[in-house]
């Protein structure tokens, strides 16, 4: 396994290729001190349902404004998105083949209340790698981490992006809305979990060496 230190953003239930590669590092910063960007998969995840592909946005607020550090995400709960993700979840993947085991665990994180979007995911990627029976240290940045060209340290902060044109061609497993839609690609790590359930960490040892 690769032993050098890689640079993520934040993610909440992260693509299946962001895993892969925080899987292939020994060590992991996940970035909290950048002034937090829209429309990424920090606050957004992408699971397969029976009407195709759908986003789950947690609601943030931004408490310095556009200004705001990842760190300062407050979780809005104006409204209970908490429940209508946990109804999107079950009804995607109650007939999927590990549903049982492992949702008690992701709609107890959903239910949780954190206060703000990084305890969120960090709590998140506890469960992942718990899951997945992988001990990984992950540790947080304590300021905005610049990396030049002779940094020992590989920056993953912008690689995983919804808006990102490259797609990434992963292996296919079984999906459960396969036979409507074909194989969808680098979903949320929750579609292969669901579906892959302990085989699941072997798929993932084989994707780092599609992403190069």
């Amino acid at each position: 396994m690769n032993t050098s230190y890689a640079l993520f953003s934040t993610a909440y239930f992260p693509p299946i290729s962001y895993v892969a590669a925080m899987l292939n590092k020994q060590v992991v910063v996940v970035e909290q001190y950048e002034t937090f960007p829209k429309q990424t998969y920090r606050n957004r995840a992408v699971v397969a349902t029976a009407n195709g592909l759908l986003p789950l946005s947690v609601p943030v607020i931004r408490t310095n404004g556009n200004h705001t550090y990842t760190k300062d995400m407050d979780i809005c709960y104006n409204e209970n998105w908490a429940a209508k993700h946990w109804r999107a979840i079950e009804s995607a993947y109650n007939s999927s083949p590990y549903f049982l085991y492992y949702k008690d665990d992701v709609e107890a994180i959903l239910n949780k209340k954190h206060r703000t979007l990084l305890e969120l995911n960090m709590d998140i990627l506890a469960f992942v790698f718990k899951k997945l029976k992988v001990a990984k240290d992950i540790i947080l940045s304590t300021d905005f981490v610049v990396v030049d060209a002779n940094a020992d340290i590989e920056d993953y902060r912008n690689r995983f992006s919804p808006k990102n044109k490259e797609i990434i061609q992963l292996p296919p497993y079984d999906q459960v809305f396969e036979d409507r839609y074909g194989f969808q690609q680098d979903l949320s790590i929750l579609d292969l979990l669901f579906n892959m359930g302990p085989d699941s960490l072997g798929y993932l040892k084989e994707v780092p060496k599609i992403l190069g």
